[in-house]
C-alpha cells in the first residue's frame, strides 16, 4: 500500500462505490441540482455539482455528485461540463426538476444563463436564486442606504484594521478584553457559565461573507472598552503622524451618540436576518418553509420600526451611560446631513434625525429590499406550493391551486392523473385533518417522512408526487459553498499540484464520509481489483473462499509494491 498509484487507486474504488451507493438511493426519483464555481489553491476553475432529492424515507438531501475543472465559466462550458458529469453517471437532464445558483450572470441570465440554456433543454427544471445569497444582498445594501449608516461601517472598518493591524495590537486587544472580563466576573456584572465569555477577537465584515457583518458588530460592542484602551495605546505611541491622529479620531467617533445607537440599530436588525441565514442553510430545507421564515422576518421588522424605536433608545441610554459617553438633548437642532448651517441648512431636531433618517431609513430599506430580492415568493409556483404547508390542519389548502401545480408540472401528471389527483387531494385532507400524528407536523418536510412512516405515500401516490417536487425546489447554495471549504482542506498551498481526477475521488469521499462508511470493505476490493488486471484473482462472490478475501487483496498489492519498487 506504499505505491502512490495504488493508494489512487484504492481512493478511486472507495470514491465510486461512494457515488454509486448515492446514485442508488436516488434511483428514478427526480432531483434538482445546485452548482458554482470557484478558484482552488493552483488558480484553476472547479465546478462542483450537488444532487438534491427526496430518498426513500420520504427526507430531504443534498449529496455531492463531483467536482470538475472547466476551461472558463461561460454557461456554455458549464452547461457542456454538467452535461458531461451527467452523462458519465447515468443521469438524465429530463429528471431535473430544479436548479439553483448564486446570482452571477452566467448562471441567472434570464437569456444566455447557464439557468436558461437548461431550461431550454427541460422546460420544468425551474430555476431558484439562493434565498441566502440573496439575503446576504440585503445586508450589503442595507450597509449603504443612507450616509449616517454608511459612514457607521466605514469607521468600524477602520477601527477593525487599526487594532488588528499587528499581532502585537491584537494580543494587546486580547489581554485587555481578558482582564476586563475577570473583572466583571469578580464584580458579579456577568456570571459564569460553560461555553460563555470564550477567548475572541474583532472579525473583518465582508459584502460576500453570509452574517460577517453581524458577528463583527456584535463582537464590537462585546469588546467595547477593550478595543478603546487599544485606540489609546495607538494614539500614544504611535511615532506616525497619520496613524496617530486617525487613532484619535476614531476614539472620538466611538464616543460618539450617534455611532452607539447605530451599533445598537444594527446588531438588533442583523441579528433577525442572521438568523433567517442560519435557517436557510440547512440542507433539509424546504421551499416552503424558506418562504414562510421570510414572511414573519418581514412581519417582525415591520413590528420593531412601528413599535422599537422607544426601546432601543433605552437601551442605546443605558449603554452610554455605563461607558460616560453624552447623550444629546433629542429636542435640539442639528442641520441636515450634507448642509451647512452657516448657509441656512435646514434644520431638524436629534429625536428627528435618529429616528426618521437612521431608525426609519434602515427599517424601510430592509423592508423594501427584502420584497424585491425574494421576488419568488409571489410566482405562481410557490403560490401554489405554499397550499401544501400542513401548519394549522393545512389552512393555506386550495385544491384548484394545487391541480394548477399539477398542469405546471404537466411532464409528471397525465390529464388522467390530473383528475384522480382532486379525489386523493380530498380524501387526504379529510384524513390528514383527522389524524393527531398529521396534525403535528410543521412543515412540508415532516408532512413527507410521516406519510412514508404510516404507508400513506403509497395510499396517495400523486399528492406524494406532488409533496416530493415541492420538497426538491432547491433553497440555498449552502452545500457548494460547503464543498469549496472542503477543497481547501483537500488541496493546499503545499498540495496544489493535484491532479483532478485525485481531488474528485477524495472530495467525494470526505464529504460524504457517511455513506462511504456504510460501504462494505468486499465491495471496495472487488471494485478495486476491477478497476486493472491483478497478478491474483479474487474469488466470485458468494464462494466459500470468501473468508480469506482480505488477506489475499492484500498480498496482491504487496506483490504489486515490490513489483513497482523495482
Amino acid at each position: 500500500m506504499c505505491s502512490p498509484k495504488i493508494q489512487k487507486q484504492v481512493c478511486r474504488a472507495c470514491a465510486e462505490q461512494t457515488t454509486r451507493a448515492i446514485l442508488v438511493d436516488l434511483g428514478d426519483r427526480k432531483f434538482s441540482v445546485l452548482v458554482d464555481e470557484a478558484r482552488d489553491a493552483s488558480i484553476k476553475k472547479q465546478m462542483v455539482v450537488i444532487l438534491r432529492y427526496v430518498n426513500a424515507r420520504g427526507q430531504v438531501v443534498e449529496r455531492f455528485l463531483g467536482v470538475q475543472e472547466v476551461a472558463d465559466t461561460s454557461s456554455s462550458r458549464l452547461k457542456a461540463t454538467l452535461d458531461g458529469m451527467f452523462a458519465s453517471h447515468g443521469l438524465s437532464m429530463s429528471r431535473l426538476r430544479g436548479q439553483g445558483y448564486d446570482g452571477a450572470s452566467n448562471m441567472r441570465g434570464e437569456f444566455h444563463g447557464l439557468q436558461r440554456r437548461i431550461l431550454d433543454d427541460n422546460p420544468y427544471a425551474f430555476y431558484i436564486h439562493c434565498f441566502a445569497h440573496q439575503l446576504q444582498l440585503v445586508v450589503v445594501s442595507v450597509a449603504k442606504c443612507c450616509s449616517s449608516v454608511f459612514d457607521f461601517f466605514h469607521t468600524a472598518t477602520l477601527i477593525v484594521n487599526t487594532v488588528n493591524a499587528s499581532c502585537k495590537r491584537r494580543d494587546q486587544l486580547a489581554q485587555r478584553h481578558h482582564v476586563n472580563l475577570v473583572n466583571q466576573l469578580e464584580s458579579g456584572v456577568i456570571f459564569p457559565g460553560r461555553g460563555r465569555h470564550q477567548e475572541t477577537n474583532l472579525a473583518r465584515h465582508g459584502d460576500t461573507r453570509w452574517g460577517s457583518h453581524h458577528k463583527t458588530l456584535y463582537r464590537f460592542k462585546q469588546m467595547w472598552d477593550a478595543v478603546l484602551e487599544v485606540l489609546e495605546i495607538v494614539a500614544d505611541d504611535a511615532t506616525v503622524g497619520e496613524k496617530k491622529y486617525q487613532a484619535s479620531g476614531l476614539l472620538k467617533q466611538m464616543e460618539c451618540f450617534e455611532f452607539v445607537l447605530i451599533l445598537h440599530l444594527m446588531i438588533r436588525l442583523l441579528g433577525k436576518t442572521n438568523d433567517l441565514s442560519q435557517c436557510l442553510q440547512r440542507k433539509d430545507q424546504n421551499i416552503v418553509r424558506a418562504v414562510g421564515l421570510i414572511g414573519s422576518t418581514l412581519q417582525i421588522i415591520n413590528d420593531i420600526r412601528g413599535n422599537g424605536w422607544q426601546q432601543l433608545l433605552e437601551e442605546v441610554n443605558s449603554f452610554c451611560l455605563l461607558h460616560s459617553i453624552v447623550v444629546p438633548d433629542m429636542e435640539n437642532t442639528i442641520t441636515v446631513l450634507g448642509r451647512s448651517r452657516g448657509r441656512g441648512g435646514q434644520l431638524v431636531t436629534y429625536n428627528h434625525h435618529f429616528k426618521n433618517e437612521i431608525f426609519n431609513a434602515v427599517h424601510d430599506q430592509v423592508i423594501v429590499e427584502l420584497n424585491n430580492r425574494f421576488a419568488e415568493r409571489s410566482t405562481q409556483l410557490l403560490r401554489c406550493i405554499a397550499c401544501l404547508d400542513p401548519r394549522n390542519s393545512f389552512a393555506n389548502y386550495d385544491e384548484a391551486k394545487l391541480i394548477e401545480l399539477a398542469n405546471i408540472y404537466a411532464a409528471d401528471f397525465t390529464e388522467y392523473e390530473c383528475d384522480r389527483l382532486r379525489d386523493q387531494l380530498q380524501n387526504f385532507i379529510l384524513e390528514a385533518r383527522a389524524d393527531p400524528d398529521f396534525t403535528s407536523c410543521v412543515d412540508l418536510g415532516n408532512l413527507a417522512i410521516k406519510m412514508v412512516q404510516t404507508d400513506r405515500h403509497n395510499y396517495f401516490p400523486l399528492v406524494y408526487r406532488l409533496i416530493e417536487l415541492a420538497l426538491i425546489l432547491p433553497v440555498a447554495t449552502a452545500t457548494v459553498e460547503r464543498a469549496f471549504s472542503a477543497m481547501k482542506i483537500m488541496k493546499t498551498e503545499l498540495r496544489n499540484k493535484m491532479a483532478n481526477d485525485w481531488l474528485n475521488h477524495r472530495m467525494v469521499c470526505y464529504i460524504e464520509r457517511e455513506t462511504f462508511s456504510s460501504i462494505s470493505d468486499e465491495d471496495i476490493l472487488y471494485h478495486f481489483h476491477e478497476l486493472h488486471s491483478r497478478l491474483n484473482k479474487l474469488p466470485k462472490r458468494g464462494s466459500n473462499q470468501s473468508t480469506s478475501i482480505d488477506e489475499e487483496m492484500l498480498e496482491a498489492v504487496d506483490e504489486e509494491d515490490e513489483e513497482m519498487s523495482e
